[in-house]
């Protein structure tokens, strides 16, 4: 864990002490280099499922995934935001890719941490570089509201979360993710243990988010700007996932009966959201909903607490990361050039750029599930695990898929096809750094398929 931690940490010296003219340059490498390094966690893999480099830090099959994604994203954002960042001061410049480092470490930290009450201190650091990214470089004047909204959902779903853990901890007497899987099952029998169980996992569906509970995301989504909305879509909502399986251990008894206004809200969310993205006009937020439509799957995976259900949760997770992140880079190259993100402002972009149309259509068809692709993977798994558990959810599912199909598409028809506007004119070209940022987030999704296995969890 440390060979991927301190170089992570010796990221602020670079970042503070190289030369203006190297800033971006350094920055991006050593990011990268951090972000190869951590591939090794692939083949660190033990016979007990934990790999511990210490007693506060370790991996296991299902935190591997997300911490390779988090170290993957970081020298992407950096890439992303090179643009629209150059023009600032010097020292505004370092402070975002600082933002943007901390960010890593938090998530780092967090991914990692053994001990619940570590993992809840570092989910609730990460709202802090967050919320500056989003209320200081937000595009609109609307950011200081989508701020307000993202603290107080997070901390609002949080802070009962802090309760039941002490309370955890009070009744068995440690909060060691190591110890509590071989300690006794708790008794929860009475009404105060359902509220228990509610404020355990009442904070992480806020931050996945659930439908109805999710009203921070859209706003948060396209007030951010490019790196922002990438670290949101890929890691903070996975972080919400991860906070779920890791508690759904103790939560046992209580599940089977109280679940099921969660996963019938998930499943409701799927076409309520999906349906909501058909009738969108800017871009950005229409990527935003289908991400809320995306976690309603995993949520509903993850409830039904089968094998098959949490690993399907878990492939679903780490490809619409880098596939929604795609979507977002892909959108703020839109809106760069035309500075419009509504969609009928910037039509028949395939015209002016043949290849980067290109790129719209795989990260569509991506978003969609195409089939040999992991999302199809973990939606497939998720539909079958829903399906076993009551046959009447087929309906809800098969339709939300077919929403999604109908939406990804009218996504790209919208933007690329059709007569381009007269207003467009002088657009300036696309340039190898951002085709390096598409090709960078396509090739681990095409490599997954050749291995999936190594995102499947616990169930290999």
């Amino acid at each position: 864990m440390l060979k991927v931690l301190l170089p992570t940490i010796m990221l602020f010296p670079t970042i503070w002490f190289s030369s203006p003219k190297w800033l971006w340059t350094t920055s991006t490498a050593h990011s990268l280099l951090i972000a190869l390094i951590s591939l090794i966690w692939l083949k660190w893999a033990s016979e007990t499922g934990w790999t511990t480099s210490g007693t506060h830090l370790a991996t296991d099959p299902l935190s591997t995934p997300l911490l390779i994604l988090t170290c993957w994203l970081l020298p992407l954002m950096i890439l992303a935001s090179q643009y629209h960042i150059n023009s600032e001061p010097l020292n505004r410049q370092r402070l975002y890719i600082s933002l943007l480092a901390s960010l890593q470490t938090f998530l780092i930290l967090a991914f990692g941490a053994t001990e619940i009450i570590m993992f809840y201190i570092m989910f609730e650091a990460t709202l802090i570089p967050t919320l500056i990214i989003i209320t200081r470089w937000g595009n609109q004047t609307e950011r200081l509201n989508a701020g307000i909204y993202f603290l107080f959902y997070t901390l609002a779903g949080s802070l009962p979360l802090l309760v039941a853990l002490l309370l955890l901890q009070q009744t068995i007497g440690t909060l060691s993710m190591f110890i509590i899987q071989y300690s006794q099952p708790l008794m929860l029998n009475s009404w105060g243990d359902k509220i228990w169980w509610a404020g355990c996992l009442i904070a992480f569906l806020v931050k996945m988010p659930l439908y109805g509970v999710h009203l921070w995301l859209p706003k948060a989504h396209v007030e951010a700007p490019v790196a922002g909305s990438m670290v949101l879509a890929a890691v903070l909502l996975k972080l919400g996932g991860y906070g779920m399986m890791r508690m759904m251990i103790m939560l046992d008894p209580l599940t089977k009966e109280l679940a099921y206004p969660f996963i019938v809200l998930a499943l409701w969310g799927i076409i309520m959201t999906g349906s909501i993205c058909l009738r969108q006009t800017d871009l950005k937020s229409l990527i935003a909903y289908s991400s809320v439509s995306h976690m309603g799957l995993v949520a509903g995976g993850i409830l039904v607490q089968t094998p098959w259900g949490f690993s399907g949760a878990i492939i679903l997770m780490i490809a619409h990361g880098l596939v929604s992140s795609m979507l977002f880079c892909l959108a703020n190259t839109a809106y760069e050039r035309t500075h419009s993100r509504t969609m009928i402002l910037a039509r028949g972009l395939q015209m002016i750029f043949p290849l980067t149309a290109v790129w719209w259509f795989i990260a569509n068809l991506a978003n969609l599930a195409l089939p040999p692709l992991p999302n199809l993977m973990g939606e497939l798994m998720i539909i079958s695990t829903l399906f076993n558990w009551s046959p009447m959810t087929i309906l809800l599912t098969g339709l939300g898929m077919l929403i999604t199909a109908a939406y990804s598409l009218y996504l790209f028809l919208m933007s690329q096809r059709g007569p381009t506007p007269n207003h467009i004119i002088k657009l300036a070209p696309f340039h190898t750094r951002e085709h390096l940022l598409m090709a960078l987030h396509l090739l681990p999704i095409i490599l997954l398929v050749t291995k999936p296995e190594v995102i499947w969890g616990w169930c290999y």
